[in-house]
């Protein structure tokens, strides 16, 4: 008796487990809750966050409307792996984690891996290693941190972005500007409302081509580096980001990410030979 008890109750619950994974299965897919490999090769579209202001890594150009930027290049590249068409989905620098977490896109390049980013959103490995450097108004001499660091100094950042971070963590005495994009700081400069602006170097080599009369590039000393890397949302498996971190191994080796971030410079105007030495691209 005790046997056929035992034997009747594995069977219920291989029975129950049976039924449970399904329905488990089932809550998740109502609860909209899809990998984004799944939805990819379903939908055929890959969902790209970019930001319109943000030359060369992304922006729309105002003539034909194409997004374009090497950032850009990097998810086409992505979603022809797929056979999928790449959409792009506006996005800021400061709202990036907050479309990430609501399944708004499914990619965002660009972003610098922080902590607390990495509370919420997951992250790949580096695309490029960047410099965070400093476009001015004409007649302000400050050079390096130390000379930023002063309350008669104004500086004018995108709001959390790296570029906001770094400034909040090195300069505490300086009056910041927050803006909601990177051109409303150029904006600032310009006007003469603020000093300087702190942005990637990339960025700020594009905004000196544009604007001759701003004052010139420097990379404040000592040089801090700025990670490149792409955002995605979190997931109970790894294997969107294992696939990103494949993509940039294998363009890496052979070339194929310097390639794409020389050809958008150019394409702008921006000489390769302008970029700083020592940028791991």
């Amino acid at each position: 008796m005790t046997m056929t008890n035992r034997r009747n109750l594995l069977t219920a619950g291989l029975a129950v487990s049976a039924i449970a994974i399904p329905a488990t299965a089932a809550v998740a897919q109502e609860a909209g809750v899809e990998r984004v490999m799944d939805r990819i090769a379903r939908t055929k579209e890959l969902r790209l966050g970019a930001v319109a202001g943000g030359a060369p890594f992304t922006y729309k150009d105002l003539s034909s409307g194409e997004w374009k930027g090497f950032c850009v290049d990097f998810a086409k590249d992505i979603a022809a792996t797929f056979d999928a068409q790449l959409k792009i989905v506006e996005t800021t620098w400061g709202n990036a984690v907050l479309d990430l977490e609501a399944n708004k896109i499914d990619l965002f390049f660009g972003m610098s891996p922080t902590p607390k980013r990495a509370l919420v959103v997951d992250f790949c490995n580096s695309l490029f290693m960047s410099a965070f450097a400093m476009i001015r108004k004409k007649g302000f001499e400050g050079n390096n941190w130390v000379d930023l660091n002063d309350p008669s100094v104004t500086i004018a950042v995108d709001v959390g972005s790296s570029h906001d971070q770094i400034v909040t963590r090195l300069c505490p005495n300086a009056n910041v500007m927050r803006f909601k994009s990177v051109d409303e700081g150029v904006a600032a400069v310009q006007a003469g409302r603020a000093d300087c602006q702190i942005v990637d170097v990339f960025l700020a080599l594009t905004m000196v081509q544009k604007n001759p009369q701003l004052g010139p590039l420097t990379v404040p000393q000592p040089a801090y580096g700025a990670s490149t890397n792409g955002g995605f949302r979190r997931e109970d498996r790894a294997t969107w980001r294992d696939f990103i971190n494949v993509w940039i191994n294998y363009q890496k080796n052979i070339g194929g990410i310097r390639e794409m971030v020389i050809n958008n410079m150019e394409a702008i105007g921006v000489s390769a030979s302008t970029i700083p030495e020592g940028l791991d691209l």
